[in-house]
C-alpha cells in the first residue's frame, strides 16, 4: 500500500490591508540603521563616513534655502525631509562608534532652547528681539565658558557669510567703523592697493588684496544692514534672468552668441536691463 501523501499546504489567502500609516521619525531611524547594517545593508551607505556625507549635508541646507526663496512649499517639505535625513545619518554613524545617538541630539538641542529662553520657560524678561539676542549670547557664553570672540564662527561657512559673522562678532566688542563714510574711505584704499598689486603682476598679492576688497564690501553691507549673502544671491538671479533673455534674443536672430561682438552683446544686455 503506497504511503499516504502529505496534504498540500493551502496558499494563504491574500488579505487586503489598510493604507500604511504615516511614517514617523522612528521609522526613518530604523531605515537608516538597516541601510548601515553590515549584514545586508546598502553597499553605498556602508561606505560613507562623516567626511563624505558632510558635503551632502551642506548641499541639502542650500536646497532648503532655495525652496524658501522660490516660495515652493511642496519642494520645501521634500527638502526639509532630505535635511532631516542628514541629521539621522550622522547620528547613526555616531551611534555605531558609541559617541551619541539621535536621542542625545534631540535632548541636547531641546535643553539648549529651554535654557536660552528664560523669558519663555522661566522668570526672565525680554521686550524686544534685541533683548532676546542679548539673553541668547549671555547664556551661550555661560555654557561655552571663556572663549575667544571669533572661535564660534564655523570655518566651513561660505566665505561671504563667514566674513559677515566674523565682523558682527568683532563689532560687538567695539571693533567697527563709526560711519558708512569711513567704510567707503577704507574701500577706496583697498581698491587702490588692489590696483597696485595688479600692476606688480604678483598673483598671491593680487589674491590677498582682492580678498581685502571683498571683506570691506561685506563691512559696507553690514553698515547698511543688508545681508551680503542674500544681496549677492539676488544679483545672481538677476544676472541669470538677463543672460537667458539675451541668449533668447540671439536665438531669435538666428545668430550664435559666440559669433557676436561684445558691442552686440552689450546692446542686447541693455535691452534686457530695461525690460
Amino acid at each position: 500500500m503506497p504511503p499516504a501523501r502529505k496534504p498540500r499546504p493551502r496558499r494563504a489567502k491574500s488579505v487586503k490591508t489598510a493604507a500604511p500609516a504615516r511614517h514617523s521619525l522612528a521609522d526613518l531611524i530604523t531605515v537608516m540603521a538597516r541601510l548601515r547594517d553590515p549584514d545586508g545593508g546598502c553597499p553605498w551607505d556602508l561606505a560613507q563616513n562623516f567626511e563624505t556625507i558632510a558635503p551632502y549635508t551642506i548641499e541639502e541646507a542650500y536646497e532648503v534655502a532655495d525652496a524658501i526663496a522660490r516660495h515652493d512649499m511642496n519642494d520645501l517639505r521634500e527638502e526639509l525631509g532630505d535635511l532631516l535625513l542628514q541629521s539621522v545619518y550622522h547620528a547613526q554613524m555616531a551611534s555605531e562608534i558609541g559617541a551619541f545617538d539621535l536621542q542625545d541630539v534631540i535632548h541636547g538641542v531641546t535643553a539648549k532652547m529651554i535654557a536660552r529662553h528664560p523669558h519663555v520657560f522661566g522668570d526672565g524678561k525680554a521686550a524686544s528681539p534685541d533683548d532676546v539676542n542679548k539673553i541668547w549670547d549671555a547664556k551661550k557664553e555661560q555654557e561655552k565658558g571663556s572663549q575667544r570672540t571669533l572661535d564660534g564662527v564655523a570655518r566651513a561657512l561660505p566665505a561671504l557669510l563667514r566674513a559677515y559673522k566674523l565682523q558682527k562678532k568683532a563689532a560687538k566688542r567695539g571693533f567697527r567703523w563709526k560711519t558708512t563714510d569711513d567704510v567707503f574711505v577704507k574701500l577706496d584704499e583697498e581698491v587702490n592697493e588692489l590696483r597696485d598689486a595688479i600692476q606688480s603682476g604678483h598673483r598671491a598679492h593680487m589674491a590677498e588684496e582682492l580678498g581685502d576688497v571683498l571683506f570691506v564690501a561685506v563691512t559696507l553691507a553690514r553698515h547698511l544692514d543688508i545681508d551680503p549673502e542674500e544681496s549677492l544671491r539676488q544679483t545672481n538671479e538677476k544676472f541669470i534672468k538677463r543672460f537667458n533673455g539675451m541668449e533668447s534674443d540671439f536665438n531669435n536672430l538666428n545668430q550664435r552668441m559666440e559669433d557676436a561682438s561684445l558691442e552686440q552683446m552689450l546692446e542686447l544686455w541693455r535691452r534686457q536691463k530695461n525690460k
